[in-house]
């Protein structure tokens, strides 16, 4: 069985239908609000480490919170990356999914979901 982390934002659509498209094939999975509870670091590093050829992928680039920040993402170490998202769940791209604790996915693909819980 899968164990599935869901880090969320409650008014973000795309985390909407998300949690719907789990809740309608029947996949479990613990929800957290990202902003109250973002992932944990070893989470923040597992993420990076899967997306390390493009680490904006881990930003969520069309909020506020990265509008604000004034940093070339792909020039700053995995430490400030990693020390940004802990400050501001805002930053995290969402919603935030780990299986198994072992892989992240980003965003809500369907057809990705599909591939990952069928």
């Amino acid at each position: 069985m899968t164990r599935i982390l869901f880090f969320s934002y409650p008014k973000c659509s795309t985390c909407r239908k998300a949690s719907k498209w789990l809740d309608q094939n029947n996949i479990d999975y613990e929800f957290f609000d990202i902003v109250k509870m973002p992932p944990r670091k070893e989470f923040l590093e597992l993420a990076l480490k899967q997306f390390s050829s493009d680490k904006k992928k881990l930003f969520n680039t069309r909020g506020k919170s990265f509008k604000l920040i004034d940093y070339d993402i792909q020039t700053l170490n995995d430490k400030k990356i990693i020390e940004l998202l802990l400050k501001d769940g805002k930053l995290i791209k969402r919603p935030f999914l780990i299986l198994n604790e072992m892989q992240v996915i980003l965003g809500f693909n369907e057809d990705r979901y599909k591939e990952h819980f069928k």
